[in-house]
């Protein structure tokens, strides 16, 4: 069960400092790490997906990536595999490393990394997770079109798009 999880709890430099399970990690506000996993089609658009509505954060919000806390004893890389193939069904398929950065709201405290890749396969949501998904435009994204979006995902993404404008631009 996701609860029963034992998560990195990190420091605000991002060191980890303790483990938990992901319940505690949760009912406590700790600072942990998380993935951001971007997937984008040979065209340029962005695969956006409907959180189901039992997760734990965000329930039934649109998600602009894959990915998830991560792991006591796991690196960033090795997350964003691991949520990228459990949640999209997406393996073997080069993931590329773009930066971390820092996310606060009033229940979430954040140290994620961000990660992209080119995918034009087939997708297999996993149900726990997600309710459906689609491709759109990363411009579409930003403008609010799709209501709510998660918010660590949304100031990942534009943080992404401020950091390489060439992202997410449609064929």
């Amino acid at each position: 069960m996701a609860d029963d999880e034992i998560v990195a709890v990190v420091d605000e430099n991002n060191t980890v400092i303790d483990a938990t399970t992901r319940k505690q990690m949760r009912d406590l506000g700790l600072i942990h790490r998380a993935t951001y996993v971007f997937v984008f089609n040979s065209a340029g658009l962005l695969y956006l997906q409907k959180r189901t509505l039992n997760k734990d954060m965000y329930p039934g919000y649109f998600d602009a990536a894959a990915g998830g806390v991560v792991l006591v004893g796991e690196s960033y890389a090795a997350s964003a595999e691991r949520e990228a193939g459990e949640e999209l069904g997406i393996y073997d398929t080069l993931l590329e490393h773009r930066f971390e950065f820092f996310y606060e709201d009033s229940l979430n405290r954040i140290w994620g990394s961000v990660f992209t890749c080119r995918y034009d396969g087939r997708f297999v949501h996993q149900l726990e997770e997600v309710d459906s998904g689609f491709f759109v435009s990363v411009k579409e994204v930003l403008a609010a079109r799709y209501k709510p979006v998660s918010p660590d995902t949304l100031k990942a993404l534009r943080k992404l798009v401020a950091k390489d404008p060439f992202i997410g631009q449609s064929s």
